[in-house]
């Protein structure tokens, strides 16, 4: 169980990695493909809006491979409790506010990634 709560938070951290990539350097580029619901014509005019949002699912990833750097057990855990929380957060209010899609894509694995670990 203590494996597969890595493989998973392993997995939210480079999902958000991943956004972060999107965001912050291929939003005009990959973004229109990805986020096929946001008008064509304002992926140049929103680009630093984007990149603001893609450091902080860096932020969110980076506290994610922390949790899973650091040798005591119940820190690495707190630590991972904290930011796969973050991430929920960010999911709902995101589907609240944007898609509801946004709950699958992101909240989803991270909630799946939070029960694993408070088992594990």
């Amino acid at each position: 169980m203590e494996i597969l709560s890595k493989i998973l938070i392993g997995a939210v951290a480079l999902e958000h990695l991943y956004i972060l990539y999107l965001e912050m350097f291929a939003w005009t580029t990959r973004g229109p493909k990805v986020f096929k619901n946001f008008p064509k014509e304002l992926f140049p005019k929103t680009i630093s809006l984007a990149a603001n949002q893609g450091l902080y699912n860096g932020f969110l990833s980076a506290g994610l491979i922390w949790s899973l750097l650091i040798s005591d057990v119940v820190w690495s855990k707190n630590v991972a409790y904290f930011f796969l929380g973050c991430v929920i957060v960010a999911g709902i209010y995101g589907a609240i506010s944007a898609s509801r899609r946004i709950f699958v894509v992101q909240a989803v694995p991270a909630i799946l990634a939070l029960l694993i670990t408070l088992l594990a």
